[in-house]
């Protein structure tokens, strides 16, 4: 699982990064973890704040986080019946 967290990190940090070569690997992920919202250590910042921030980063703020979208029901009332079984697909 940790392999596929690295490469998963790895491929989406070589592209965001190679697009700003002025910053050295460690200012590069405190500018990530800036962008995110995250104020702690940078030693405490989590690979899953940077793979979710990666993968939003240049998308709109109204965004669907990816892996949510498979649960994602536009309408509160059609969410609440196929929760209850009412609605089946």
């Amino acid at each position: 699982m940790k392999c596929k967290r690295l490469n998963e990190l790895l491929e989406l940090l070589q592209p965001a990064w190679s697009k700003e070569p002025d910053l050295n690997l460690i200012q590069f992920l405190q500018k990530l973890a800036q962008e995110s919202g995250y104020s702690g250590d940078l030693a405490s910042l989590t690979d899953d704040i940077l793979i979710y921030h990666l993968k939003m980063r240049d998308s709109a703020k109204d965004a669907v986080i990816p892996g949510i979208q498979k649960d994602y029901e536009d309408d509160f009332k059609t969410a609440l019946l196929r929760a209850r079984g009412v609605i089946k697909e």
